[in-house]
């Protein structure tokens, strides 16, 4: 009987330092229709991202499946209903965010057999022809208004870029509705892979059009503002898990620039 005590002590004592880390949860506010970003069957790059944090973490992995339109920081984030969001500009004031884990840019799309060969909207062939850009709550992205103050507004073709409609303004493109599209590139990337070699994927230049609407951005991780134990924790994993990320993100098709020195948002 005693002779048993040793092996059941040492059993007890390591079921309960197992306990804390199989008792975390880590709760991911996403979006459950935007790929290529996330979606409820959790096949968005953000979530594969989600996945490898969650296994550094030694914690389950649940998800609060919300659109992220305007006030979603103050209704969810700020109110404990999630602790983490994958992905948010660099700069992001509203939450604490990591250093950034990739930067990206919005490029041309456009068909290869057409050899448009465009890189900047000062280009003059931008004046004769349609030009999709992605519509988002009512707003345009960066690109159209770049565009509009060129005068070019009559060229402009807006289209929605979430939920079914996602890939439609690549798709236009590929079906010749539109001569180019200005697309952020993780979209871009993603949808063009369905075309295979027929689509053409150029960076808009310069970075920022001036006199200071950038066009291209760096992407970290958010939480709670006052939460630097999660941030602290989360550039652990993003330092050791770099190269798994990088793999991740280019075999969706994201273009990836160089990412610049940062520290992480205050």
């Amino acid at each position: 009987m005693f002779s048993s005590f040793p092996k059941v002590a040492l059993a007890l004592i390591a079921c309960a330092l197992a306990l804390p880390a199989m008792g975390r949860t880590l709760r991911v506010c996403a979006d459950p229709d935007n790929l290529p970003f996330s979606n409820s069957h959790q096949q968005g790059y953000e979530n594969k991202i989600a996945t490898l944090v969650a296994a550094e973490l030694h914690a389950e992995l649940t998800y609060e499946w919300q659109r992220m339109g305007r006030g979603f920081v103050r209704e969810y984030l700020n109110r404990g209903a999630c602790d983490l969001l994958i992905g948010v500009p660099a700069n992001f004031k509203p939450v604490l965010t990591t250093t950034p884990y990739y930067r990206s840019t919005y490029v041309f799309v456009t068909r290869r057999d057409h050899h448009l060969q465009l890189s900047s909207l000062n280009d003059p062939a931008m004046h004769s022809i349609k030009i999709g850009v992605q519509v988002m709550d009512e707003d345009y992205t960066p690109p159209a208004s770049a565009l509009a103050r060129r005068g070019l507004q009559d060229e402009i073709v807006g289209f929605e870029s979430t939920g079914d409609q996602a890939d439609s303004i690549v798709r236009a493109v590929a079906d010749g509705k539109v001569d180019t599209a200005m697309v952020w590139g993780p979209l871009a990337g993603y949808f063009a892979q369905k075309f295979k070699s027929a689509l053409e994927l150029t960076p808009v230049t310069p970075e920022v059009d001036p006199p200071g609407l950038p066009f291209t951005f760096a992407i970290s991780m958010g939480v709670q503002k006052g939460n630097s134990r999660l941030r602290d924790e989360l550039e652990g994993v993003l330092s050791r898990r770099r190269t798994e990320i990088q793999k991740i993100l280019r075999s969706y098709g994201v273009p990836l620039l160089e990412t610049a020195p940062s520290t992480p948002g205050e």
